[in-house]
């Protein structure tokens, strides 16, 4: 009996321990499987409540783009000219590969609310020094002329502050023309649009801004609005003309009509900056600007004319006497793309007329540029001509053999001191565009 109740106990002890053991086992089996799938488990969407909004979806996605050129320069203004462009100081019979724009982004949604962008950027010039053939740093070139990222944009997005708008807050693409006229004519890695052409604004900053539609279930109808910092990606300094003091604000209405094909757009924005010197006087600019443009799948044409106010903008010089004056610049252009070939071949064609000073005087020995806008000079009068072929041999992917024409002319008399004769930058392009992750 005792014998008995001794096998009765170790039975009772071996079947206590196999359970303390396959407890074990399936703890530590889950254990490893968390482990394994722990970023799979960490990006996988809670389970939906039930009447719970299926619908949406979260976003994680990298993406970019890249476009550049196999180039040859025809010829190069004898004045040296045209600082504003990528062939700034670019000799004569020079041919090179360049990449002129890379991108490197990612949008991520932190829940339905609210989404993140950070976008990283390189938008290189490749420039020579006309006198010495040497190498020189331009733009987003390194001081050893290598390409290197810098940070875009990088900002949050409120989503429906109220319903059709969005509240960002970051650094972010201005309406300038990021938000209107490039995304109309769609063209930008063939050439910057023509404010954006002459430096004459930003096409992003640091600031806060609304982007929204008037009737957001048709969204015919909307507005962007920013205030930032007008230093683009610059952080600035104590010193800064603007940072701290001063901030630009940015204004965009857009409608669309005839069924979606007819595009009008206005845009306003107003920056004031430290002035020049004690004599000079306060400094601020003040754009306008308007875009109309007719779509239909096969074609789109467009025009875009603007006009800018720069306060104490010069010093005109007229024997001993000095005196400060505006400046207002102004410009015109004409877009034109449209399809050949349904989905493999097209053609681009534009052209800019522009002034950088319609009040300029004739005859006045000399002019003094006091404002801190990038390459602005009142002498120069430009026109500028591309056009070319567009071939697709797959979505989001473009060769394009293109004619690259930029033409000057001086507003000086020909017997001033300094005065330059009208010459011309020619380029032969083939230029290469590509996207993914869109």
């Amino acid at each position: 009996m005792k014998s008995f109740y001794n096998l009765k106990s170790l039975l009772l002890c071996v079947l206590v321990l196999s359970l303390i053991t396959a407890g074990a086992a399936a703890n530590a089996q889950t254990v490893k499987t968390d482990s394994t799938n722990f970023i799979k488990s960490a990006n996988k969407a809670a389970p939906e409540k039930a009447g719970s909004d299926t619908s949406w979806k979260p976003t994680r996605r990298v993406w970019g783009y890249a476009f550049g050129d196999l180039y040859y320069d025809a010829h190069t203004d004898n004045g040296s000219r045209g600082g504003e462009t990528n062939y700034s100081g670019v000799p004569t019979y020079r041919n090179a590969f360049q990449f002129r724009r890379l991108y490197f982004g990612y949008d991520y949604d932190i829940s339905k609310k609210f989404a993140a962008t950070l976008l990283l950027a390189s938008e290189p010039n490749a420039g020579t020094s006309p006198a010495t053939g040497t190498s020189i740093s331009n733009s987003d070139n390194l001081v050893d002329n290598k390409m290197s990222f810098y940070i875009k944009y990088a900002n949050l997005r409120v989503r429906d502050i109220w319903t059709g708008t969005d509240f960002i807050i970051g650094e972010q693409p201005t309406p300038t023309w990021n938000l209107s006229s490039e995304q109309v004519f769609n063209h930008r890695w063939t050439e910057r649009t023509i404010t954006d052409f002459h430096k004459l604004g930003n096409s992003f900053d640091l600031g806060a801004g609304l982007q929204g539609t008037f009737d957001p279930q048709t969204k015919n109808f909307g507005f962007n609005l920013l205030v930032g910092n007008n230093t683009q990606a610059a952080i600035g300094s104590a010193a800064s003309p603007t940072t701290g003091f001063y901030k630009e604000f940015y204004g965009d209405i857009w409608g669309r009509f005839l069924d979606k094909r007819l595009y009008i757009d206005a845009y306003a924005d107003y920056a004031r900056t430290a002035q020049a010197t004690a004599t000079v006087g306060g400094q601020a600019h003040h754009m306008l600007k308007g875009v109309i443009a007719y779509q239909v799948p096969a074609l789109t044409i467009g025009v875009e004319a603007f006009t800018e106010k720069i306060t104490n903008a010069v010093t005109i010089t007229d024997g001993t006497s000095k005196t400060p004056a505006n400046a207002t610049a102004a410009g015109i252009s004409f877009n034109a793309y449209g399809s050949i070939v349904k989905n493999k071949l097209g053609f681009i064609a534009r052209f800019d007329t522009y002034n950088p000073d319609t009040e300029f005087i004739t005859g006045t020995t000399t002019y003094t540029v006091n404002t801190s806008i990038g390459s602005y000079s009142p002498y120069t009068k430009e026109k500028f001509y591309v056009a070319g072929l567009d071939f697709t041999p797959a979505p989001n992917i473009h060769f394009s053999p293109n004619v690259w024409f930029l033409q000057f002319h001086d507003q000086q008399l020909s017997s001033t001191t300094g005065y330059v004769g009208d010459d011309h930058t020619l380029i032969y392009r083939l230029t290469f565009f590509f996207t993914f992750g869109k």
